[in-house]
């Protein structure tokens, strides 16, 4: 056997990890681009978050972010997405295992601007891949963070 056989990472199940406050993270001033211009904004946590928070700037626009998980969650079909708007009441932190998330402004022409805040554990983003598998006749593709599961997308 060999010698350190025993120290294993940190894992996904390790509840520890999630019981300790998180490692601070912090990004201000994202800015997410229009819907219309194809394009994408994808924050990539360097662990997986214990928590995470994500509040639009104020404008004068009637701006709203739209927030998914997966890339396919936020263009696909299925509306595996959510909207924030800066002055709702929506307000988090959600108590979520990520490693990523995607933003998009509902506006085609007006970009969304926003901060995100999260406290983030010592499990590798590794841990939240997927693999292709189909359960109860649905396909589900493999990919990070949940990629392909349902609600996921």
């Amino acid at each position: 056997m060999p010698a350190n056989s025993w120290k294993l990472p940190p894992g996904l199940n390790n509840v520890g990890s999630f019981q300790v406050s998180g490692k601070p993270y912090a990004s201000g001033s994202c800015l997410a681009p229009i819907s219309g211009s194809g394009r994408s904004l994808v924050l990539r946590f360097p662990t997986v978050t214990k928590w995470f928070q994500i509040q639009p700037h104020q404008s004068e626009e009637n701006d709203e972010l739209r927030v998914a998980f997966s890339e396919n969650g936020l263009h696909g079909k299925g509306g595996s997405n959510f909207r924030i708007h800066a002055s709702s009441s929506f307000t988090g932190p959600l108590d979520l295992k990520v490693s990523e998330l995607w933003f998009m402004a509902e506006s085609n022409s007006t970009a969304c601007t926003f901060d995100v805040v999260a406290g983030l554990t010592n499990v590798q983003v590794g841990s939240l891949y997927t693999t292709d598998r189909t359960i109860n006749g649905v396909p589900e593709a493999a990919g990070p963070n949940w990629s392909g599961s349902i609600g996921v997308g």
